[in-house]
């Protein structure tokens, strides 16, 4: 019976980077549960290049079972200093070193080492093992499941979504919409500028107005329940131009929200196409062909557990923790959450703090508490 190290070591084999596809080792999955007698159901995308992969062990077509949530796919390794082969493991003091060791696949390997332990216990309602793809890249993958089990008959109660919160049980996450503005002017020489509408120009006035935004945000009330209190605005790229003589006539720039659960993300969206039409109509005073592009090209739901919800008091039964926390990074929890109707929460192995860095790792020691946490499930289950 291999141990949740053991699985870890051929997770992180496979090179899973979201531009690439997750079959070789969504293969590996199915032929390791085959082993075990069970059947799977993969969910592929429009590609036929990546697939969600959907399990039950136990009563299938019964109500109220527990789902064990996690993704497939990593952030790259491009330009970063690792001191190992990302894709080999390697342990050093400890801790457990590899791209997705963290982020997530010591849950994914801790649930797969686990299958046997859930056969061979009394089973009084079903597991569901649910692994998905383009989790790092706009919870793709989570997002097609969910709609596919929406339109089911069949309702789990509880979800538990692994990722790395040091086994901690987190109950609420912010939602999130990532955009992308594109603005067109029009070009001329730099001599003549006056005669152009520079394009950098305008998507600086509006990144000048989405900072205003985050200040704003940043003066109302928030949680303090959160590591991040308040709803934020983030720029986080830029490109414009070619050289310095010619007036650009496009500038694009990328730029996200993290939204608290009581506040609407889409209301913020909205107002930022406020701004984007003030600052639209201006350019066209010049140049009437003057445009500009708001794409909201990814996003999710925020979750938002109560605190008093049976998933949370159970959770903190099979973690052994007494509190429960909420984070400002999301997850496809709130998929679960708001698309099902399934309580879910957040508890995983690993530190958030060290995903998508070089010389990523999880602590042997937090696959342990992940194992003794499925045990207890394993056994509440079958109580």
């Amino acid at each position: 019976m291999p141990t949740s190290r053991d699985l870890l070591e051929r997770l992180v084999a496979f090179d899973t980077t979201s531009h690439r596809s997750n079959l070789p080792l969504i293969d590996f999955v199915v032929g390791y549960l085959s082993d075990h007698g069970l059947e799977c159901t993969l969910q592929r995308d429009e590609t036929g290049l990546k697939a969600n992969l959907w399990c039950t062990i136990g009563p299938s077509g019964q109500d109220g079972g527990i789902i064990l949530s996690g993704h497939t796919d990593t952030v790259p390794v491009d330009g970063q200093d690792w001191s190992s082969d990302p894709f080999t493991l390697s342990e050093r003091g400890g801790r457990l070193y590899a791209r997705g060791a963290c982020d997530m696949k010591g849950f994914l390997a801790c649930v797969l080492s686990a299958v046997p332990k859930m056969l061979a216990a009394p089973q009084r309602r079903p597991f569901h093992i649910a692994f998905t793809h383009d989790e790092e890249v706009g919870c793709i993958g989570a997002r097609q499941l969910v709609e596919k089990l929406a339109a089911e008959t069949v309702r789990p109660a509880f979800c538990v979504v692994g990722e790395p919160t040091m086994m901690g049980v987190v109950t609420g996450h912010k939602a999130k919409r990532s955009m992308r503005v594109t603005v067109h002017g029009r070009s001329c020489h730099s001599s003549l500028a006056p005669k152009g509408v520079n394009a950098i120009d305008h998507a600086a006035s509006l990144i000048l107005a989405l900072r205003a935004m985050g200040r704003q945000l940043a003066t109302l009330p928030g949680d303090p329940a959160y590591d991040i209190a308040v709803t934020t605005a983030h720029t986080g790229t830029i490109e414009g131009g070619t050289v310095l003589n010619i007036v650009p006539d496009r500038c694009s720039f990328t730029c996200e929200f993290r939204v608290l659960p009581d506040q609407d993300p889409d209301a913020l969206v909205a107002e930022l196409r406020q701004a984007i039409a003030s600052e639209e109509a201006a350019m066209r005073r010049l140049a009437p062909e003057a445009r500009i592009e708001l794409d909201v090209y990814a996003g999710f739901p925020g979750l938002d557990t109560p605190d008093d919800a049976e998933i949370v008091r159970l959770a903190k039964g099979w973690s052994q923790s007494n509190g429960q926390s909420k984070v400002a990074y999301g997850t496809e929890a709130g998929l679960f959450a708001n698309g099902l109707g399934t309580a879910t929460i957040v508890c995983g192995p690993g530190s958030i703090d060290v995903a998508h860095r070089p010389d990523e790792y999880v602590e042997i020691a937090q696959l342990d508490r992940c194992d003794a946490f499925l045990e207890r499930l394993i056994a509440w289950n079958g109580a």
